[in-house]
Order: C-alpha cells, then structure tokens, then sequence
C-alpha cells in the first residue's frame, strides 16, 4: 500500500518572510528562562505519587536475597527488548523489575480514555513477525499494545521471573565480588554481575510548578494515573459518566490531551482545555487491519517497513520509493519526493534539498492551520489553536475529534500563551489573565521527564559505580559513553535510551538494536569467563570524539522552535538533549557497531577475571 503526496497551498500563496517572523514572534511568547525548571517533580499533595499505582493492588511479598546474572531494570520496551535478546543469546538467568504491576512500561500506566498508539502501530510494535501477532489497526488501543507487552514476555519465556511493584533504591558496584548491590523499596538484596538500564523515555510523570498547585482542595491527578473511581468508566470502557455534574480542567494539548479530551467534553458539565502552546492536528483513519493485506505480507515485511517509515521521517525517500506509511509523520517527505520526481530528480546540494524541504513544510504547516478554521466555528479560537512554527517543533498528532470539541457550549479552551501558563492555583480552581476559573478537578496532560536531568528521570537515588562514583555527578553535563551503551567507570553497567547513539523514527527500533548490542557484550563477557567488562578511557573518550565531530547542528532549527519536549524547552544543545544522534546516520551507526562485533574482541573494553 502507499498513497498520494497531499494537497497544500501553493507556496506563492503565502509569505515565508513573514511566516518566519510569526513563527519567532509565537516561539518567543511563550520561551521561558526557567526551562525545565518550570516543573515540579510529582509529589503526594499534589497528584498520585511516583510508586501509587491506581489500577492494580499491591501484593504482599518477602524479601528477595539472590545472585543473578543480569537485573534489567524496566519492563516496557526497553526492557521487553533486553530480556528478548539476552534470551536469543542464551542468558536467561535475570530477572525485569518494574514499579508497575505488569509489563508495559508506559503502556501500563497511561490509561486515559481514548489513548491509542499516535504512530504506525506495524512499526511501532516491535517483533511482529517473531510473535506472529499483527495489530487490530494502524493506531492501536492502549490495552492492546499492553497485552502485547505482556505477551512478547510469555512467549519468550522470561514472564514468570518479572518483579512488579518494586522501586529501585540503590545500585552501587562491590568491587570485593566484582557485582551490583542493588536495593528496592521491598527490602530485596539482589548482587546483579551485570544490570541494564532500560527506564524508559515516557517514566516519570511531568508536573508544571504552579504557584499554589498543592493548595487545590478539589481532585487533582495526571493522566498518567487516571482515575476511573472518580470520572466513572473504565480502561476498556471509558464512559465518564461521574463527571455529569463536575467542572474539569485539563492543563495540556499535546499528545495525551488530544485523545482523552473529546472523552471529557463528552461527560462533564463544563471543560476548560488549557493550552500554552497548540499542537499540530492532522485527520485520523485508522481503519481495522485488513485480513487480506496481512495475508499477503512476505517475511521481512515489518523491517521493510521501519526502514521506509525511518527514512520518511527522519532521512529521506529514494528515487521511485514509494510512502508505506501515508500519514503526517511521512508526509513532508512524500510531497517532496513528488516535487523532485516531476523535476527528473535533479542533483541538488544539501543546502539546496534542505530549501525545498523547508518550502514544503510551510506548505504542509498552512494546510494543518486551515484544517482548524475549516472544523472550529469561534474564530477566535481557531485562532488559538493553530500552530505557528516548523513541523517537528513539536510532535506531530492526529485527531478525528479534536478539534470538534470546541464547538461544544460546555468547552473552553483557555489560551495561556501570554502568560506562559497558568497564573495560579486556588483552593477552589485556577488562575488564568487575573480571572479565577472555579473547578472540582484538574487533570494533568504534562507529560512526562523527557530531557531534564537524569536522577529527576530515574527516580533512583543512588546509582554509584566504582570508587563510589555517582552517575549523577559522572554525567552531570551530558553523557560520555562508548556506544552510547557504556561508560567508564561503572562496569557491568548497560544503558538504553536516547544516550549518544544512532537516531531511528521508530523508538523500539532503537531500543531494539541497543539491547541487541548490549545481550552480545554480555554473552561474549561470560563466554570469556571475565567477571567484569567496562570501557576503557581512551576508547570513551575516542567515541565522544567521533560522535561530536560528526554530529549534526541543529541550533539553528531549534532557535525556530516553539518550546517543548522536542526541543528541550527552548535549551539549545542541552546536555540531556532528546535528538542528539550519530552524525552519519542510522545505517551508518549499525554499521560501526556490527564492524565492531564482528571483530570479536570486544575492542575499547577491559575485562576482568
């Protein structure tokens, strides 16, 4: 399947001079110097905190004391994909630890009505061809890929030996046994020779630091931890019926509020959607899977796949390629693949492709701002909700029923832009341009701790590698790894994430190929008979080299940007900046690292006996 590049406004329709100048004027409305110190991190008079866990009880266990192999810290897809490879390399003696309850990671806790995968479900979900199990539609349920989760794990054998509902504490190398002490909030002792860090992206929930946000005497909570006993309805039934005589605000209209809001606008008496900043909100097909189409997929069908929704969305198209995905993550690449295609595919220089490009993304940005004015009646509040800066400035999101809700008499959409926020929390409500709004509840789509620092992500309050190093203080300016897997002076030790590492558009992907990397370090250390493994500091220090000279700049962009996750709150070249990728380029980063493994010697490590 592919599909047509979409119809945009010409380009001679509008003026990019003045687009630039609108897009900074937007952008420096809402910049704050505080950036990510304009969160709070969550805490129990203001919202569920970190460990609570609304949907499932905690049950009574004892103590573990125990010796493993490997402690693979998560059990969402980072640590899903970790237990799957290290099993293919015949490591099976490690356990997943998880504060939630089952496997799922941000799958597990984000239950808000309406949630649904907001990219490709046939890349998104990885290892679809070795479990066999092929996704209901393109933007699948919440619970659906949940299950999953859970099912990738039993059908790889390593379910049973998951702990849940346990919060790691510390984790701290004993060179006299060459092993990690790791302790947890139930009192467990595990002494791990090797442990994995697969936390997540989406991990600790986000909370804007309002002035008087802990004085609400309402109901307050984050999507993240939602509470059905409150609003009425259910995971797999959200009928809010509870909220009939509530008046609810929503702080954010990002990814999470676009889906649960027009649920909300359904049931409440009064919705007040409180944005800072829009998001761009394209139409939303998403049919049921189609039999046939499935039927006739050939092995290898969802690598083919990831790898022409990755060059859509992040490189670009080659001549005659056609657009597997058709969505608005592909559809800048598409519409300029057909451009060039026209042209006879003229050879142009970097700068002049890049031209073309921000000429097509200007085109597709006008399209997206009509689709407000043609769907939303008050113009003034069409006005509001357009987006004004770059696509990618913020992530891209699709919504059949967005928009809609606006036309509702019980919804207002309280625009914050000004003021870069709310103004103030009441005992009674909130506080926007001097008026007080009073409501019962107030709900939280913030998102979660993506970029700020990383004992504020991990949540783990003492991570010390040897010598009683603190990771906290290793990397307090950014990370320094070999591989983006690795780091001096903490052997043993694995990490999974956007750490210093090739970019791919499909998140599991990524983790994917990290905890393949991570499983053969492993395996090869034992096979070995060495106790311990760690990067040496010439070989750090060579890779950091190499990874800075060859990276991309993208300030430039990012001075363009509106501020949000994706650009890091407005804080260019971050030390924890989320797009800080392998200069070169995916294929070119598995090429070094499967050039390294091939060599056998596990090049740039020592280990120890």
């Amino acid at each position: 399947m592919s599909c047509n590049p979409t119809r945009t406004p010409a380009a001679d329709s509008f003026d990019i001079a003045a687009l630039r100048e609108k897009y900074r004027e937007e952008r420096d409305k809402r910049l704050r110097s505080d950036g990510q110190g304009q969160y709070q991190p969550t805490t129990d008079d203001t919202t569920h905190s970190y460990d609570v866990d609304p949907h499932m009880p905690v049950a009574a266990r004892d103590p573990i004391v125990e010796d493993l192999d490997v402690l693979v810290l998560g059990a969402g897809f980072a640590g899903l994909l970790a237990g799957y490879h290290l099993t293919r390399q015949g490591v099976t003696n490690f356990r997943n630890i998880d504060h939630a309850g089952d496997f799922g990671g941000v799958w597990y806790w984000n239950r808000y009505p309406g949630i649904q995968c907001d990219n490709d479900a046939y890349c998104y979900l990885p290892l679809l061809e070795e479990t066999g199990f092929m996704p209901s539609k393109k933007f699948a349920d919440g619970a659906e890929i949940q299950a999953y989760c859970r099912l990738i794990a039993e059908r790889f054998g390593f379910a049973d030996r998951a702990l849940f509902h346990t919060l790691i504490t510390s984790l701290k190398w004993d060179e006299a046994i060459q092993r990690w002490r790791v302790g947890t909030s139930r009192g467990d002792e595990f002494r791990a020779r090797f442990v994995i860090m697969g936390c997540g992206v989406l991990n600790m929930p986000k909370l804007p630091g309002i002035e008087g946000i802990g004085r609400f005497k309402g109901k307050i909570f984050h999507t993240a931890r939602w509470d059905y006993d409150y609003t009425g309805g259910s995971h797999a039934a959200p009928l809010l019926d509870k909220l009939a005589d509530k008046r609810v605000a929503i702080v954010g209209t990002g990814a999470t509020a676009i889906q649960a809001v027009p649920h909300i606008a359904r049931h409440a008496k009064q919705l007040y959607v409180i944005q800072r900043t829009p998001s761009t909100v394209d139409e939303r097909p998403n049919p049921p899977t189609d039999p046939d189409w499935a039927a006739a997929l050939q092995p290898g069908w969802q690598a083919e796949r990831k790898a022409n929704f990755h060059r859509a969305a992040m490189e670009f198209f080659a001549p005659g390629e056609p657009d597997l995905i058709c969505d608005i993550w592909t559809e800048i690449a598409r519409n300029l693949a057909a451009e060039l295609e026209a042209a006879g595919w003229p050879q142009l220089t970097f700068e002049e492709f890049m031209a073309r490009r921000e000429v097509v993304d200007y085109r597709v940005m006008e399209r997206l701002r009509a689709r407000v004015d043609s769907m939303v009646e008050d113009k003034a509040t069409a006005e509001a909700l357009k987006p004004w800066y770059r696509f990618l400035c913020k992530r891209p999101l699709s919504s059949n029923d967005f928009y809609a809700v606006f036309n509702q008499p019980n919804v207002e959409l309280i625009d914050v832009a000004g003021s870069r926020g709310l103004e103030a929390i009441t005992e009674s409500g909130f506080v926007s341009n001097g008026v007080e709004y009073p409501v019962d509840c107030l709900i939280f789509a913030s998102g979660f701790e993506v970029t700020s620092e990383l004992k504020r992500r991990w949540g783990i309050d003492v991570v010390e590698g040897r010598d009683g190093l603190s990771i906290y203080d290793h990397w307090a300016e950014g990370p320094k790894t070999l591989h983006g897997t690795m780091t001096h002076g903490f052997p043993n030790q694995f990490f999974i994430g956007y750490i210093q590492g090739g970019l791919n558009a499909s998140v599991t992907e990524q983790f994917g190929y990290q905890a393949e990397h991570i499983a053969h370090v492993i395996q090869a250390t034992m096979a070995k008979g060495a106790l311990s493994v760690e990067t040496t500091q010439v070989a750090q220090d060579d890779y950091v080299r190499h990874f800075t000279e060859t990276e991309m700049d993208t300030s430039a962009f990012q001075r363009e940007c509106t501020p949000s996750y994706f650009t890091n709150e407005g804080q260019v070249k971050a030390p924890w900046a989320l797009f800080r990728g392998y200069g070169p380029g995916w294929g070119a980063f598995q090429a070094l690292l499967n050039d390294w493994r091939e060599q056998g010697d596990l090049a740039g490590m020592e280990l120890r006996s």
